[in-house]
Formats: structure tokens, sequence, C-alpha cells
């Protein structure tokens, strides 16, 4: 029968191990000196020996004759060790065995003696998995128990281990692989299995590893069955990964950068009706501008799009990419992000174009006796340019600091009214946001506020919080629009409060400890934005209408009237 090559290449002494040496140095030392601990956590990505150190280790230990921490594999303890009959080293997957029963079951028997080694070593894969019943069960057991019993835990996911389990344990932390590791690796599997593969290859297939050997190993061999030649070419790792070439790549990128929203959706849909990868496609993306960025601020290298336009994209994919891998539909999840961010790109050119417009319409006039003399069709022009505008109310540039005071005020003022009953229904609504993120006139819109996420709402009022405080700042840009669109859409009359996330966890722990003291948050009049005793800016285009409306007079003194 054929043995995967992860399974056949699996090391089976402490040397042969990749990637781990401080870890492994320390367990060497730990037989060679007899300090051998009653329990292990063994914690760290998937594929990066956590396992396969727990097995060599529980080996090792029970060598009668170990050589600097080495298993000798001669003596009988050896041999009966690497053997299938084996009985005193007991793999749990807790996964499949993670109920109070099967913990139960495990300590009865751990007071019985080893068979044949000097200890019964359990290894208990994916701990996290064990039920908080089970936990408990496990608590005495690995606090204090038999001299004969080891244990040693194995997860990816130690956050989910209560403390008290990890406390009792020592702890080791098993870091991914590096890339030139698993590079080297791959090449000896290689050579040994007669595999004609190019390098390019051996690099594309460690980076689509991220860290895990297991995986690399698992790919490599996934490709050798597709190659029934033994011969791998980079357009093969292409096909089986479902990633595209470098060309194919390069091309889609300008697609999006150039903002051909057609074009880009069209090669979409082409590589999802290709069978691609859409996920590795969008890693690709991401490996390809971060390289180009690089070079570009480190290596003084030239790129062709503008630089702010490629790291508001790469933020943007960065920080989306975790929700598109959970997304049911991972197509469509993709093709909102695109849409989102080409949108943006449109508006900013929109608004940079109006600028332009409004600085040539500036035309100069003779002086005669210092007197600036204006015609009167050009003070219909100059009035009816001033117009648009200042009526262009939902394109807002606000003072950030008079913003965030005006959010903070009104983020208190919600607490003290909020309830639990308007906050389930806000969570709800929320939910009905995303019937409207393809709407052509405010689907961007609706996905900034579904960036967010509902922390209270009272009758009058509701908290948005956001990761990041750019996240803030670009909201304010449209915060007038974005309150109406909202309270358009779910039929209520809201104010909105946005605010970072750590805002609202100090806000929140200020709001507990009034409540220790039997206070709360004064209900505070809010400022009015748009209110000049205020000193806030909150329209930009105001602002530019008023600079324009000032030069207009400065040219043409009072003769003009601007309503």
């Amino acid at each position: 029968m054929y043995q995967a090559l992860y399974r056949k290449y699996r090391p089976s002494e402490f040397n042969d191990v990749v990637g781990q040496e401080v870890i492994i140095n320390t367990l060497k030392n730990a037989i060679k000196f007899n300090h051998i601990s009653h329990a292990y956590l063994f914690a760290g990505p998937r594929g990066t020996g956590k396992t396969t150190v727990a097995k060599i280790f529980a080996r090792a230990v029970n060598c009668m004759d170990p050589v600097d921490g080495l298993a000798c594999g001669k003596c009988k303890n050896c041999l009966y060790s690497f053997s299938k009959e084996c009985m005193d080293i007991i793999e749990i997957d807790a996964a499949s065995n993670n109920g109070v029963d099967e913990i139960r079951e495990l300590r009865n028997k751990v007071s019985i003696l080893p068979s044949e080694l000097k200890y019964k070593v359990y290894i208990i894969d994916e701990v996290h998995m064990l039920s908080l019943g089970a936990f408990n069960a496990l608590l005495k057991t690995i606090e204090e128990p038999p001299g004969h019993v080891i244990f040693i835990l194995a997860t990816t996911d130690p956050q989910k281990i209560p403390t008290t389990i990890i406390s009792r344990c020592q702890n080791y932390s098993f870091k991914k692989i590096a890339l030139e590791e698993i590079v080297s690796r791959l090449k000896t599997i290689a050579s040994k299995e007669k595999i004609d593969i190019e390098n390019e290859v051996l690099i594309k297939i460690a980076e689509a590893a991220d860290g895990g050997l297991r995986d690399a190993i698992g790919l490599l061999d996934k490709l050798r069955t597709y190659c029934t030649n033994n011969k791998i070419s980079i357009n093969d790792f292409f096909e089986i990964n479902g990633e595209i070439n470098s060309d194919e790549l390069r091309e889609f990128e300008h697609l999006i950068f150039s903002c051909d929203i057609q074009e880009v959706l069209k090669k979409l849909e082409q590589y999802y009706q290709d069978g691609k990868n859409l996920i590795q496609i969008m890693k690709q993306l991401m490996l390809l501008i971060k390289d180009e960025l690089f070079a570009y601020y480190i290596d003084n290298k030239e790129i062709n799009y503008d630089a702010s336009m490629m790291i508001d994209f790469l933020n943007l994919l960065n920080t989306k990419i975790n929700d598109i891998k959970k997304s049911d539909d991972v197509k469509l999840a993709i093709e909102i992000v695109l849409l989102y961010y080409l949108k943006e790109i449109n508006n900013k050119t929109d608004n940079a174009s109006l600028k332009e417009k409004k600085e040539v319409n500036k035309i100069p006039l003779t002086d005669a006796d210092n007197n600036k003399l204006i015609d009167k069709s050009l003070e219909k022009e100059v009035i009816e340019e001033c117009k648009p505008v200042i009526d262009e109310k939902n394109s807002s540039m606000v003072d950030m600091d008079n913003f965030k005071k005006l959010m903070e005020i009104r983020s208190k003022n919600t607490m003290v009214k909020a309830t639990k009953e308007e906050l389930n229904k806000e969570v709800t609504n929320f939910k009905r946001l995303e019937d409207f993120t393809f709407d052509q006139n405010y689907g961007y819109l609706v996905c900034e506020i579904l960036d967010g996420k509902v922390r209270a709402s009272s009758k009058d009022s509701l908290i948005i919080s956001y990761d990041y405080e750019s996240m803030i700042e670009k909201i304010s840009t449209d915060f007038n629009k974005l309150t109406e669109v909202y309270s358009n859409l779910m039929n209520e009359n809201k104010q909105i409060a946005v605010i970072t996330n750590e805002t609202w966890v100090n806000l929140r722990k200020e709001y507990i400890d009034l409540k220790s003291k039997g206070l709360s948050f004064e209900l505070t009049e809010e400022p009015i934005l748009n209110n000049e005793n205020n000193n806030v800016k909150i329209n930009k285009t105001d602002e530019v209408a008023d600079n324009f409306i000032a030069d207009a007079i400065e040219l043409f003194g009072n003769i003009v009237e601007v309503e």
C-alpha cells in the first residue's frame, strides 16, 4: 500500500526535526540531566512538529541508555516503543474523545503501571477540543499524576485551554518553519524520491504551506501524483493550487488600479469558472503589491501605480481576508470588497476633478486704478459655480478633534439610555443591511457601516465601533450621508456615534466603574458640527466654497452677492 510522503519522511529522532531547535535542545537536556516533568503543553500552528516531537520524546524518556538526550534505538525499550504493539505510549484524539466519561476512564487507567516501559506517556492531540467538564475531570490528574505517568498535550489553539491546565504544564511554543528550511527539506525528499522539480516550484510550495512542513510535503506529494512522469513545472503548481501565473496576476492588478470595474468582475468570473482558488489569488495579489511597495520604499524602484492607492488596497485586503475565508460565498465576498474599493477610488477621482475644475474657472481679471471689475455675465458664472459646491453637504471632511469630541459625548449619552432590547434590534438591522451592499447609489456607505460592530443603542442613538482610527477618519468624510442612509434603510431616526474599539473598551470600563459607585454618565448637550461657534469645519466642500467666494470678493469687490 502506498504511504504518503509526510508519513514516510516523518522524523523518528530529535536531530531530524526541522525548525524547532530551541525546543529540541531543551527536551534533550531534560532527558540528559533527568529533569523530566509530569506534564507538557506543545502549542503552535499545524504541521510544525508538535505530535512528532511528542512521540520522539515519549520514546526517548523510556530509553534505557540515552546518548545526549537521544534514544539509542537498540535497547529493548526502544525496540518495544517503536513497535505497533506498544501499549505504554497512548495517543488520544481529543476531537473525538472530548467528553467527561472518556477522561474519567483515562483517570482510572492512569494508576495502572506500564507494561514494559519506565513511563506511561499519554499524548492528547488537539486538547483544546475537550469540553469544560472534561478539563475539570483532567485537572487533578495532571496536577498530581503517579510517578510513572507523563502527559503531553498538543494544541493549535492554546487560548481555548483553561489557565488552570496551562499553569500545571511546561509550555513549549512551536513556531512556523522558515521558508528556507522548508525548501531545503523538500529538496532532500525530492532527491530521494527521484522527483524532477524546479527550484521556483519548491519556493512556491513553501510559500503556500505558510510555515507548515507537513502541508508542504503533502502538496509535493499531490503534485507528484498529478504529474505522472515525476517532472513538476511551475504551471503544474499553478494548476493544482488554483493560482495564476505572474503575467496574469500583473494584468489583474492593472485592471484593479485602472478602476476598470467591468473588466475586473469579468476576470474574477473567469477565474471562478476555470476552477481557480480565489482566496489564493487574493493572497498572490497581496504578496505582489507588498513586494512592489517594499521595492519602491526600500530600493527606490519605480512603481506603476499610486503608492497610496496600493497601500489602501493592501490594507483593505488584509483586514477582510479572514472574513472572505469564512464566507459561504467566497466569490461574492471578494466582489463586494473589490466594488467597495473601486467605488472609493472613483469618488476620490471625481472630487479631484471637481477641485481642478474650480481652479481652472478662477479667471484673472485686469485691475484698473486698484479696483477689481466684474462683468454681470461673469458674476452669474461665479454664483452658479459656488452653488453646487455649497450644496454638497454629504461630501464632508471634519475637524477630527471636534468630531471625536462629539462622538464621545454622543456615546456617553447613548450609554445613559441604552437598553438590551434596542441593542438586539440594531444587531438585527445590521444583518438586514447586507441586502443593500450592491446598491449603486449607497452600497459603499452600507459597506462602511458593516465594517463596524454595534456596541450599544437607545431609542435616540447607537454606538458603532471600528478596528482602526483610520476607519473613523474615513467615515467622518461621509458621516452626514451615512447617518441619513442608515435612518432611511432602517426606517428610524437615530443618531450614530462612531468610535474605535479601544475607545469603546475605555468607555465601557468607565461606565462600569461609575455604576459600581451608584453613579452614571451625565447627559451632555451635543455641539452642532456646522455651527461656527463650535469652531468645527464639518464640510470640506463648504470650506472650498468659502475660499472660492473669498477669492471672488477679493477679485470683484462687493458687487457679488452670494446666497
